[in-house]
């Protein structure tokens, strides 16, 4: 019997491939009523890309937001249809302008976000529409979400992070085990044939696709995949 496969091993739950939750500042999520609040201190979370905000609010609760470029403590922020158009206010899609920068886009009303979160990243209102309002996404899709989808003003701070080196590879190691990731990454047919499906040879020896009801051994490669391979003109 071979080794375990690398999804096989992840989903174990070891230690390796669990991020530290200690050093976890919380999670970000958008408050769903409409309020006011006030930055009181911008701190790095670990397992973030993105600068933290941390917002007291006028009933008196603090929550930590992603820090939108140009937000600063002691500036105050908004949520609600009435908000302003300004970095950090939080308004639904149907009363934002076409080609403001967003982020932490909901993709259902009030679920907190899930669009946009990572530092540098942005979407904008491309078009609002009679059933909804048409976004363009960072990856470069279009996607139709109802009115009432949340967004916050702005880009998410940090946006420079990439242009910065590694240098050492102990620094990206590190950097991945904050955030839970296995590194390095050994492709499978790198392996030996007990180790991996593809091992063993300079190409696959199975085919790539597997059914979406293969066994847990089995899922490698494209899982349940529509299509694949080149598409013809």
């Amino acid at each position: 019997m071979g080794s375990p496969l690398r999804q096989q091993r992840r989903g174990k739950g070891s230690p390796n491939y669990q991020s530290n939750s200690h050093k976890s500042k919380g999670d970000v999520e958008t408050k769903r009523a409409e309020t006011k609040g006030t930055v009181v201190d911008l701190i790095h979370d670990p397992g973030r890309t993105s600068p933290v905000a941390v917002v007291e609010y006028e009933d008196g609760e603090q929550r930590n937001i992603l820090a939108p470029e140009g937000l600063a403590v002691g500036d105050e922020i908004e949520l609600g249809v009435s908000a302003e158009v300004k970095p950090g206010n939080t308004l639904p899609l149907g009363e934002l302008p076409e080609g403001v920068p967003i982020h932490n886009l909901e993709l259902q009303p009030n679920d907190g976000g899930h669009i946009a979160r990572s530092s540098g990243t942005y979407a904008f209102v491309v078009t609002h529409e009679k059933d909804g309002v048409r976004v363009k996404l960072p990856s470069g899709e279009f996607k139709k979400l109802n009115t009432q989808c949340r967004a916050t003003v702005g880009k998410v701070a940090g946006g420079g992070r990439k242009e910065k080196p590694f240098v050492k590879a102990g620094n990206k190691s590190k950097a991945m085990k904050a955030r839970g990731k296995a590194y390095p990454k050994v492709s499978g047919v790198a392996m030996n044939a007990v180790d991996h499906p593809f091992g063993g040879s300079a190409k696959p020896g199975k085919a790539k696709t597997v059914s979406r009801h293969a066994s847990p051994g089995r899922k490698v490669g494209n899982i349940a995949a529509s299509r694949s391979g080149k598409k013809k003109q």
